[in-house]
């Protein structure tokens, strides 16, 4: 009987202890201390749809001058760095062919004159006198065929960017003997993401900047949209235009642009307010409760510019968003709201 009495206290005892002990816990829950945080009013303001892009300069069109077959190069007019116009002549071949081709076409041009006179008199019939003319055609082609292999002119307005032959060389057709880029206007590729492939259209202006020209900017203007993506990066290839009139860029300069889709009417919150959670990438801010407590929305970024995010969705205007501390608090934590 004793024992049992014993064993009954030594249980309330224990019972005694435990409650004493949650209520303790429960106490120390409760006793601790609020989250300093500084707050701010969610409110819409108008966010420039920009994105910048990198890329390189190009030649709007590169050309590679050289003859048909190898021969003899007479002599050689211009020299790297040359700006040359269409149809200017940068070099002349050994013209012993051209001459020889330019006898055959005079005689050839002779006959046939002597031969239409015969026609026109019933003296020559219609096919022989076709004939002729066919011959002369083909003479006259062969010639004009030869003297654009002889004296070789620019195709285009630009300038000479490489010579790769001297006067008296022998051109054996291993490289060409210029190379002349069309720099005024000039072109270059960007690659823009595949979710903005709707927004992109021919003639959209951009505004450009070039690393080795501080404090210049140029205006381009799209002039291709490829129709493909790349399965990789998830991109499509843009063609800008920008006219260079003064030929300020080259081909081959590191240039920034940037492409403005239009403007949004949205959130924005300082960047500090944005919290990403680990291994997940999504991000989080915490709105405040009228109970002094917050609460964790998810929320879909948009443009981030300056300091700040433009937030697209889990955002209303006129929410209390905690700004300062926001990285040591949790849902449903209590906070303390200090002077920004």
């Amino acid at each position: 009987m004793k024992k049992t009495i014993y064993l009954l206290i030594a249980s309330l005892a224990i019972v005694s202890c435990g409650q004493k002990k949650s209520e303790s816990q429960a106490e120390t829950v409760t006793e601790q201390p609020a989250t300093r945080i500084t707050v701010m009013q969610a409110q819409s303001q108008t966010v420039p749809q920009t994105e910048v892009y990198s890329s390189t300069v190009q030649a709007f069109a590169v050309n590679n001058i050289a003859p048909q077959s190898g021969n003899r190069i007479k002599k050689i007019n211009v020299d790297i760095g040359s700006f040359v116009k269409k149809g200017q002549v940068l070099a002349e071949m050994d013209d012993v062919q051209l001459q020889q081709q330019k006898l055959q076409l005079r005689n050839v041009e002779t006959e046939l004159a002597r031969l239409k006179q015969l026609y026109n008199q019933g003296g020559l019939s219609k096919s022989d006198y076709e004939a002729a003319e066919l011959q002369y055609n083909v003479a006259k082609s062969a010639f004009k065929n030869l003297e654009e292999n002889t004296i070789l002119r620019s195709p285009i307005n630009g300038v000479v960017t490489a010579r790769n032959y001297d006067s008296g060389d022998m051109y054996l057709m291993a490289q060409p003997i210029f190379t002349v880029q069309q720099i005024s206007p000039v072109k270059i590729l960007v690659g823009v993401s595949e979710t903005d492939y709707t927004k992109v259209r021919v003639g959209q202006k951009l505004s450009i900047t070039a690393d080795a020209l501080p404090g210049k900017k140029f205006t381009g203007s799209i002039n291709k949209i490829y129709p493909t993506m790349d399965a990789v990066s998830h991109t499509f290839k843009v063609e800008v235009t920008v006219p260079n009139n003064d030929r300020a860029l080259r081909p081959g300069m590191y240039c920034k642009l940037i492409l403005n889709f239009g403007n949004n009417n949205s959130v924005v919150v300082p960047d500090e307010a944005v919290v990403k959670q680990l291994g997940s990438g999504r991000h989080f801010v915490f709105i405040l409760n009228g109970d002094g407590t917050v609460r964790l929305s998810a929320v879909t970024l948009g443009r981030h510019f300056d300091t700040n995010y433009e937030i697209l969705d889990g955002i209303q205007p006129g929410d209390s968003i905690a700004v300062g501390g926001a990285n040591a608090l949790r849902d449903g934590s209590r906070v303390e709201i200090v002077e920004r």
